[in-house]
């Protein structure tokens, strides 16, 4: 028997297609009696194409999900899903290899991957046009600064042609003018190569800035309070009287949060 949708979607209306699917997901580290739970019942659908911030106070959690979305661990309760296909995860720390150069960085996903020498080096200098390095692809990571060796990160997590991109507070360290920058850049890249992004970070203003929807966690156990879907129009600037407003919405109900349960 076949079934039939007594509403299909009208002719010509795109299908959403979900990228990551989280049902009820929990997680608890240690045994029972020294139990530390960490996520409570999440459930979050990020759509193909979307760019979701997670926002929230050290400890809730934000970090432990990126980890079970990228497959590094497991759900206590509860699936994950990706239907997009997998996920590759960037760090705060850029840990680039201080030995290879460049280029040789961007291109070990693809040598680990069995892609050849001169294919790997065409598509490594094609990332790193991308992030707009490539007259740097001979230099070593000690000659670039801090912003340049994030923009190198992210076209060796790029190197590994997922279709998520999970970005664990990626610009944290950096200066705000650095920031910026890298904001717009990454934006950018977002929008020609149709990544789904789901990044954790501290600063509310950054999540305001990037993101199609920010979801608040709550202090740990990690649950989500809210979701904000992101009002501003695009192209955005973070220093604007608009994303600082709607910032500081998602803030008043973080410290509210955060002061509930005794500001851990």
């Amino acid at each position: 028997m076949t079934l039939v949708d007594p509403h299909p979607p009208a002719s010509g209306t795109p299908v959403v297609v979900p990228a990551v699917v989280l049902d009820g997901v929990s997680k608890v580290y240690g045994q029972v009696g020294a139990a530390v739970p960490a996520l409570d019942r999440v459930s979050l659908t990020v759509d193909t194409g979307e760019f979701v911030c997670l926002v929230g106070a050290s400890g809730c959690g934000k970090s432990t999900l990126l980890n079970l979305v990228a497959g590094l661990d497991r759900p206590t309760a509860g699936t994950v899903e990706r239907p997009a296909g997998e996920a590759t995860l960037m760090f705060q720390d850029a840990a680039l290899f201080p030995w290879l150069t460049v280029s040789r960085n961007v291109e070990l996903p693809l040598r680990l991957g069995g892609m050849g020498k001169a294919t790997r080096r065409d598509r490594a200098l094609d990332l790193l046009r991308l992030v707009r390095l490539e007259t740097f692809a001979d230099k070593r990571p000690h000659e670039l600064s801090g912003g340049m060796r994030q923009r190198v990160a992210l076209a060796r997590a790029l190197a590994q042609d997922r279709r998520v991109l999970l970005m664990d507070e990626p610009f944290g360290a950096l200066d705000a003018m650095t920031r910026d920058l890298l904001h717009e850049e990454l934006e950018r890249i977002w929008r020609e190569t149709d990544l789904t992004v789901l990044f954790v970070t501290h600063n509310v203003r950054e999540a305001v800035r990037l993101a199609d929807r920010v979801i608040l966690l709550s202090s740990r156990p990690g649950r989500i309070v809210a979701t904000y879907p992101v009002t501003v129009p695009r192209p955005r600037r973070i220093e604007s009287a608009d994303v600082a407003a709607q910032a500081a919405t998602i803030t008043d109900q973080l410290r509210e949060e955060v002061a509930s349960h005794g500001g851990r």
